[in-house]
């Protein structure tokens, strides 16, 4: 969910940015207080699969694409606020050196991506995981079904943003519309890889998985947003 220069009128994009670049200092802030040496690689391993995810892009309207997001991927293997700071230097990359995504709408596919799907899809995860029986093969359930709810949130996200300062001759109905069916449909393929990656490092290091219960003893510190 790339949305280009020009989307979204230059004061809308300018608030995104602010909200933006506050929780990306929120999130470097909270990140400290649990970054371990062993969280670092893990980190760069789920940034570059994040990476090369969001490059197979799907068109959803002219000039503006969707694409798997792996937000609560990353938020899962390496807790919520590194996942945002993870998604925050995709999107970077991207724009700077891929041109996918304006740099002006930086901010917009920050809050979108990183906020509303990474920190909001997170939330869903922790709050579905209470009711299940916490095996490997439940949360990597649960991560798969947070994942697929990530990404329409992030597109409800996008209508709003729209609706506040939309400069295209395009119908909020129609964007609304075009947005969410994409992106639910994207959302069922979003899940199903993340269920299957969480699932993969469940069997053999159970103990890597930031968003993982106890297992044999061993805690995971909780910093839930």
């Amino acid at each position: 969910m790339h949305i280009p220069d020009g989307f979204i009128n230059p004061a809308v994009s300018a608030g995104a940015g602010l909200v933006a670049a506050g929780g990306f200092a929120a999130a470097v802030r909270q990140t400290r207080r649990y970054l371990t040496d062993r969280l670092v690689p893990m980190a760069a391993l789920v940034a570059a699969f994040v990476f090369a995810a969001q490059m197979v892009n799907f068109p959803v309207l002219p000039g503006m694409s969707g694409h798997l997001l792996g937000a609560v991927l990353a938020a899962v293997l390496v807790g919520p606020w590194a996942g945002l700071i993870v998604i925050t230097i995709v999107l970077l990359v991207q724009g700077l050196v891929f041109a996918d995504g304006g740099l002006s709408a930086l901010g917009l596919n920050i809050v979108n991506i990183g906020l509303i799907a990474g920190l909001g899809g997170y939330a869903v995860y922790r709050l579905l995981l209470r009711f299940t029986s916490r095996s490997h093969t439940a949360v990597a359930r649960t991560a798969a079904i947070a994942a697929a709810i990530s990404l329409p949130l992030a597109a409800l996200g996008f209508v709003f943003e729209y609706w506040l300062g939309g400069t295209v001759e395009i119908s909020t109905t129609r964007v609304l519309l075009a947005a969410l069916g994409t992106h639910a449909l994207i959302g069922i393929g979003e899940g199903i890889v993340t269920g299957l990656v969480v699932a993969a490092v469940m069997r053999s290091r159970p103990d890597l998985v930031y968003g993982a219960p106890d297992f044999q003893g061993q805690r995971t510190e909780e910093l839930v947003p």
